[in-house]
């Protein structure tokens, strides 16, 4: 059983949620069912009863009553028993069945089909729709699924270059290493050390790149139906890591705000205010003791999609909350080196012995390397290395001896993507804005990408019209569970300013459309199987 929410939380998520344009029932009706579209309030969560949550707003408690009655009604509550109804994503099936993704049946209580085809989804997690890894967007396409960047062409070639004379003398060897070359894991082990967490070789553990290390680690730690805290929004592959584990997740939802007004040098261009995401650490400390889940995946630098960083005070509440409920705490790194407005942050690892981290070269350098690694205790990583054994015998020794070469010089080729990277983000803010005013592009420190809220939830019905206007994206639900983001679509600013330009007109003249015809955002239901990067 998932969790549930206070009459105070729900409350502080509501805000002002009675503006008088419609019965008070109507309106908190509304805002909860928006609330559990956006991820704000995780599926199968038991709101307050009617009577304690008029109490805390201090309305009728009819009207009360009332509004979770509106929300039964349309499918965004259980009935449950007495008030304490569980909150739930409706569905169409193609043959008119609803179905409540995140818990598999359909009204008629068979196992309801997924987009790619039928069995049952693992619980909390509808079926998305997987493609092939590394499906390229069809020529005459802006791909806008991928946030990833060319490779840093000069100097990835000089490390393949080098790589190539030192290759001759592993040539006797076997080749099989579950652990990784040790050249490459004395350089990771050396870049941690230098950031303040001291380590050693014995501590890194070689992969093929970062999902296929977060795969170890779910396959070492967890078991099928254990429970993963996650964010929600989170990382689609890691969402699909999970769903393959048969692990339940648990999604706690990021708190939006608005900053002031923003300057020149760091605020969102055209606007007077900057829309953020920020962790809501009571949230987090909560679910880790009411649910104590095996294990809680984050990315705190720079977090995808939102492209938020987590501040040091809230980094050690997350340990110390993660160490009370025996709670694994497994950081992704992967964005860490995209740091393009100077945020000054310690890794996890430095506030505890048992973190275990995950880092790439695949955002940094270029995803064709596949070259990732996790840092962790001398035992877990033996342990890892077990579990690797059954995946794979490890990695390609070219790669690793190319990667040495770049982790060592790690530094060398980031000023110049980091800048490229302003560049395109100024840009891609600038077009947003003067194009797409309606939409609230929240601003990004770093990493890849602008995590958009749209005027009205269409996420999917965009993603499948945008073949016909060039453009290929990924539906903002393929980034939580159970249909949720709806109203969201990440947009990645990897893309030079005049291919931005085309893509942000290709958005406007799909959102045109759709404004033509909305009933294309009620039939439109299914988004397209396109891999995320």
């Amino acid at each position: 059983m998932s969790g549930s929410l206070n009459p105070s939380s729900l409350a502080r998520l509501l805000g002002n949620w009675h503006a008088g344009a419609a019965p008070a029932y109507r309106e908190l009706a509304d805002v909860v069912r928006l609330l559990v579209l956006d991820g704000r309030v995780p599926l199968d969560t038991a709101l307050p009863s009617e009577r304690a949550l008029s109490e805390t707003l201090g309305i009728s408690r009819t009207t009360v009553t009332a509004a979770y009655a509106h929300l039964r009604e349309q499918g965004f509550l259980s009935s449950g028993q007495g008030s304490r109804g569980r909150t739930r994503i409706p569905r169409i099936t193609p043959l008119g069945t609803t179905l409540v993704t995140g818990h598999g049946l359909t009204t008629s209580g068979r196992s309801s089909p997924g987009p790619s085809g039928p069995g049952p989804s693992a619980p909390g997690l509808a079926a998305p729709g997987l493609a092939a890894p590394g499906l390229a967007a069809p020529d005459g396409l802006i791909d806008l699924a991928y946030a990833s960047m060319p490779a840093s062409g000069e100097v990835v070639h000089r490390a393949f270059a080098a790589a190539l004379t030192e290759l001759p003398a592993l040539l006797p060897g076997f080749g099989y290493d579950a652990i990784g070359l040790l050249p490459l894991r004395e350089a990771i082990a050396e870049r941690y050390s230098s950031a303040g967490v001291r380590t050693t070789s014995a501590q890194i553990l070689v992969t093929s790149g970062a999902q296929h290390a977060l795969n170890i680690v779910i396959r070492a730690l967890a078991g099928r139906q254990d429970k993963i805290l996650m964010e929600h929004p989170s990382y689609p592959n890691a969402l699909d890591a999970i769903r393959v584990a048969g692990c339940r997740p648990v999604p706690v939802a990021f708190s939006q705000a608005v900053h002031g007004a923003a300057d020149d040098a760091g605020g969102n261009p055209g606007s007077s205010s900057r829309h953020v995401y920020a962790w809501d650490m009571h949230a987090l400390q909560t679910a880790m003791m009411q649910q104590r889940p095996r294990i809680a995946y984050v990315v705190p630098d720079f977090h995808n999609p939102t492209g938020q960083a987590m501040k040091d005070a809230q980094r050690r509440q997350l340990v110390r909350a993660a160490e009370a409920a025996g709670t694994v705490l497994v950081v992704d790194e992967t964005l860490r080196e995209l740091n393009l407005d100077g945020a000054v942050t310690t890794p996890v690892a430095a506030f505890s012995s048992g973190v275990v981290t995950i880092g790439s070269l695949s955002k940094s350098h270029w995803g064709g390397l596949r070259t990732g690694w996790i840092r962790a205790s001398e035992p877990l990583i033996q342990r890892f290395a077990a579990a690797r054994t059954s995946l794979d015998l490890g990695g390609p020794v070219m790669e690793q001896l190319a990667a040495a070469h770049l982790v060592r010089a790690m530094d060398e080729p980031l000023p110049g993507r980091l800048e490229a990277l302003r560049r395109n983000r100024s840009a891609l803010l600038e077009l947003l804005h003067g194009h797409l005013p309606d939409w609230e592009a929240a601003w990004p420190s770093g990493g890849l990408s602008v995590w958009c809220k749209l005027p009205a939830p269409m996420s999917t019905a965009l993603t499948v019209i945008a073949p016909d206007f060039g453009i290929r994206l990924a539906a903002g639900p393929r980034f939580g569970i159970g249909g949720a983001f709806e109203r969201y679509l990440r947009v990645p600013f990897t893309l030079p300013p005049e291919q931005l330009e085309t893509a942000v007109r290709a958005l406007k003249s799909a959102q045109d459309k759709l404004d033509a015809a909305p009933q294309l955002r009620r039939t439109l239901k299914t988004a397209p199987a396109v891999a995320i990067a």
